[in-house]
């Protein structure tokens, strides 16, 4: 399998885009929100490009199969 690097992918760096966008959203959230369903958002978010980047350390196909399919779940 041809190895690349994720972080040329459009997919990953929408991503983490999506996730600044969500840290800079839920920050200005009151302490209760931000506590309980903000916290859960904002890993939710920022599990989408850990995944990918851990699919692509992967050596084979069904492996990073695997973490793209847990990423998808995350967004």
């Amino acid at each position: 399998m041809e190895k690349y690097n994720f972080e040329n992918l459009r997919v990953f760096q929408l991503s983490e885009k999506l996730a600044n966008d969500i840290w800079d959203i839920v920050i200005s959230w009151n302490h209760l929100a931000t506590d309980t369903v903000g916290k859960q958002i904002i890993r939710s978010a920022d599990s989408i490009g850990a995944n990918i980047a851990e699919g692509s350390g992967r050596y084979n196909f069904q492996d990073n199969l695997l973490f793209v399919k847990i990423a998808r779940a995350s967004l």
